[in-house]
């Protein structure tokens, strides 16, 4: 299927690996012109050279950013911008705050969680929408987690905000419907990327459990048995950010093999 991108400019965030490299790469090899971002040069120098060589695609810039920074949100939008003229296709992502549950996270983690997972993703929309308004199209998807839907143990700072995001996308999705601008928010359940191998990690030394036996009780409470790969969460992100998505706005979507049995 031809999903229609023909040099769409496409910002994706925390996309020097992951789920946000994932994707970047499905885009450029979709044909999109894609502007990477991390807060490490070495990181995206690296994957934008990877993803040349294997979209054949030579349209891959990137900016370093820290999203949680107001001011290095305002360079990278800029940047795009200068480089490719605006933006037409936005992928807000981020590393996920600290674990933790209620009582042991600290005032500073609230505020870090705030800025990195939430305003993060307000900020890069306000970069973006003038250009997507004046030309009357745009796709925006928020990459979010299986939390939306269902809270996740030891998680309360990704609970708090990841559920805000999806709130923010329905609401966006009905004002800027009008533009012809598509909103989206999309949860990853167990994908394997290094976040979830760190939070595998982080419950077996909670849990007193080997690893091995941590991810095969995961892997248990997943219909489908298994981990999923960061490139079948990329297809369904790159569908929902194409101009050929052209009805779907305004959901919660989640790509977790099953595992949140809830309607």
């Amino acid at each position: 299927m031809d999903l229609g991108f023909n040099g769409k400019v496409a910002l994706v965030a925390a996309s020097s690996g992951g789920l946000g490299y994932a994707t970047a790469l499905q885009l450029a090899t979709e044909g999109s012109k894609v502007m990477l971002t991390s807060r490490s040069e070495e990181r995206l120098a690296s994957a934008a050279e990877k993803i040349i060589s294997q979209s054949g695609n030579t349209n891959v810039a990137y900016q370093v950013a820290d999203v949680s920074s107001k001011d290095d949100i305002g360079r990278l939008c800029d940047t795009v911008e200068k480089t490719y003229g605006g933006v037409d296709i936005l992928i807000t992502n981020a590393g996920g705050p600290p674990p933790g549950n209620f009582e042991s996270v600290q005032e500073q983690d609230w505020e870090l969680g705030f800025q990195l997972s939430l305003m993060s993703v307000v900020r890069l929309v306000q970069g973006a929408l003038p250009h997507m308004k004046q030309q009357r199209f745009g796709r925006i998807v928020h990459f979010t987690s299986s939390s939306i839907k269902q809270p996740i143990d030891n998680l309360i700072l990704s609970n708090t905000f990841r559920t805000a995001i999806a709130g923010l996308g329905k609401s966006l999705a009905i004002e800027l419907a009008p533009f012809n601008i598509l909103v989206n928010t999309l949860g990853p359940g167990r994908i394997a990327t290094d976040r979830v191998a760190y939070l595998d990690r982080t419950a077996a030394e909670r849990q007193g459990l080997d690893l091995a036996e941590v991810i095969r009780r995961s892997e248990g409470n997943i219909p489908l048995g298994r981990y999923g790969d960061p490139e079948e969460f990329a297809s369904i992100a790159a569908f929902l950010a194409s101009p050929r998505n052209g009805y779907v706005t305004g959901q919660s979507i989640l790509v977790d093999g099953g595992m949140i049995r809830s309607l």
